[in-house]
C-alpha cells in the first residue's frame, strides 16, 4: 500500500506524539531510508514531539546520537531511548538492586555505571543481559552460575533478529535461549513490546498512550507493544516485516496504519 486511506488518515490526525523506531524505519545500517528527513520535517512543521526508540542495547544513546548526526538528523538526549536506558530506569526506580552482573557491550556497561549501578561487585544483586555482541564463554558461565544461585534476572529486550544490510542476524534471543537451556530461568524483559518500555517513553514525552503512535517495522515488538499498551500503530514495510508475514497476522492484531516506508508516512503527514 503506497497511499493512506481515509480511515488511516483519521487515526493519524489523532496522533499528538510519535515513538519512532530506528533500525529498518529511519535507517538500515549506515543508510538513511528514503523520506526519513521529510518525515522529521513534517513533525517539526506540525509541532508534534517525537522520541527515537530502539531495542538494540548493544549501543549507548550517545552512539545513536552520533549515528543520527552523521545522517543529518539532530537528536537530543531526551529524544533517544534505548532498551538499555529503560532497563536502567526500571532497575533503579522499581527495585532495590544497585549492583549487577551485566552481560553486555562496553557501551551498555558505561551507561549502567554512569547511572550508578555497580558492575564490579563480587556478589551482585541481579543479572542483566543485553544484546552482547562481545559475548564469550566466561560471561555465559558467570551469568548461569549467578542464576543457579537464585539472583533476579532481567533482559533489555526480546528480539530474535536484528536487521542489517547483510540480512537478519541473531539478536539477544539467542543469548536468552542459551541461558534458559542451561538454567531453565527466564528473564523479566523490559524493552519492546513490554509495558515498561512504554512507561519510560511516555514519561519522557509527557504524553498519554492513546494519542501516541509508534512507527516501526516489526510486528512482534513495535506493533505488539502498541496493541498491548493502547498506542496507535504505524507499520512500515521497510525492514523486518514483509507482505507474507503481515498476511499471517490475525485481523484483530493488524496495525492501524500500514505503509511501505517512512517516505509514505511523510507524505501522509502533509495532508494534516
Amino acid at each position: 500500500m503506497s497511499t493512506i486511506s481515509d480511515a488511516e488518515l483519521t487515526v493519524l490526525r489523532g496522533c499528538k506524539s510519535f515513538l519512532v523506531d530506528l533500525d529498518g524505519t529511519i535507517y538500515l545500517d549506515s543508510k538513511l531510508l528514503p523520506g526519513a528527513l521529510d518525515f522529521l520535517l513534517q513533525l517539526e512543521r506540525l509541532d508534534i514531539p517525537h522520541l527515537f526508540l530502539t531495542n538494540n542495547s548493544s549501543k549507548s544513546w550517545t552512539d545513536y546520537q552520533h549515528r543520527l548526526a552523521g545522517l543529518g538528523i539532530t537528536a537530543t538526549r531526551e529524544q533517544i531511548l534505548t532498551s538499555g536506558d529503560a532497563t536502567i530506569d526500571h532497575v533503579l526506580t522499581h527495585t532495590t538492586h544497585r549492583s549487577a552482573f551485566l552481560m553486555g557491550t562496553e557501551a551498555l556497561a558505561k551507561d549502567f555505571r554512569v547511572a550508578g549501578v555497580d558492575l564490579d561487585a563480587e556478589d551482585p544483586d541481579c543479572v542483566v543481559v543485553g544484546f552482547d555482541t562481545t559475548m564469550d564463554y566466561d560471561k555465559l558461565e558467570r551469568a548461569c552460575t549467578l542464576l543457579f544461585a537464585g539472583k533476579p534476572y532481567f533482559a533489555t529486550h526480546p528480539d530474535r533478529t536484528c536487521i542489517t544490510q547483510r540480512g537478519l542476524v541473531p539478536d539477544i534471543a539467542a543469548i536468552i535461549a542459551a541461558i534458559e537451556a542451561v538454567t531453565r530461568r527466564e528473564p523479566k524483559i523490559i524493552g519492546k513490546p513490554y509495558h515498561e518500555m512504554v512507561v519510560a517513553a511516555l514519561h519522557r514525552l509527557g504524553s498519554d498512550a492513546h494519542s501516541t503512535a509508534i512507527v516501526g517495522d516489526q510486528l512482534d515488538t513495535d506493533m505488539e507493544m502498541a496493541m498491548n499498551s493502547d498506542l496507535r500503530s504505524v507499520l512500515l514495510m521497510s525492514g523486518e516485516t514483509g507482505p507474507e508475514k503481515l498476511a499471517e497476522a490475525p485481523p484483530d492484531r493488524r496495525p492501524d496504519i500500514v505503509l511501505p516506508g517512512i517516505g509514505a508516512l511523510a507524505k501522509a503527514l502533509e495532508q494534516l
